[in-house]
């Protein structure tokens, strides 16, 4: 089975290649996405993060998962020392940078109930795998990874220009030109113990030493 549709504002493509996972899990994937778009997204004046924003709704009302994200972002705040913020100057409420991962990752936890043992998810450039060698490529930079179970999350300047910003400058963070990050899960991709895969501004590689680069004999095969 695969798969794509336009969701949260990138594509979604999904591959499953278990015969007895049917469609209705697919549906299920996607309506998840579609759910989360309009309760999180910062473009919606009717989500649930706008609403909170505005002072609608109080910090103690909010659904489980919302309350759960925001969390996680506060946990990155303090961690960053402020590096990451999802409060800037001049700016609206905006989870999208742990809400895009997070959501995945619960994608995929939907299709391992489903009993699927062999699948790839990739959403705008955050995949999922599962089951056997996945051969995952980051763009513009002629990499390939090789990814069995887990995932990696790629942010690139560039895909999107300077999107990343500084929470404590409020200016974009420019000294990278891409980073990709291998973990457990793309709920905890931001934290100690990933394999990371970075590019910086002058286009020298910087990487960890288990980051599973599939080797350049072994990309054309």
């Amino acid at each position: 089975m695969h798969r794509v549709e336009h969701v949260m504002g990138f594509p979604v493509s999904l591959r499953v290649d278990d015969e007895h996972v049917g469609e209705e899990t697919a549906d299920a994937v996607f309506a998840w996405l579609r759910e989360v778009d309009a309760r999180f997204s910062p473009f919606r004046a009717d989500s649930e993060v706008c609403r909170l924003d505005r002072g609608e709704i109080a910090r103690r009302d909010v659904s489980a998962g919302l309350d759960e994200v925001l969390a996680l972002c506060e946990e990155y705040r303090l961690a960053t020392g402020g590096a990451f913020d999802v409060r800037l100057p001049g700016r609206g409420l905006d989870l999208c940078a742990v809400v895009k991962g997070w959501s995945v990752q619960r994608a995929a936890e939907l299709l391992r109930a489903a009993d699927a043992r062999r699948f790839v998810l990739n959403a705008g450039g955050d995949v999922v795998a599962s089951g056997g060698a996945w051969r995952v490529g980051v763009r513009e930079l002629c990499t390939v990874l090789e990814l069995t179970e887990g995932a990696v999350a790629t942010s690139a300047r560039y895909e999107r220009g300077d999107h990343v910003v500084d929470g404590r400058t409020g200016r974009p963070a420019t000294g990278l030109l891409s980073l990709s990050v291998v973990a457990f899960s793309l709920t905890l991709a931001d934290r100690e113990g990933c394999e990371v895969f970075a590019v910086d501004a002058g286009r020298n590689v910087m990487r960890t030493e288990g980051f599973p680069t599939v080797p350049a004999e072994a990309q054309a095969a």
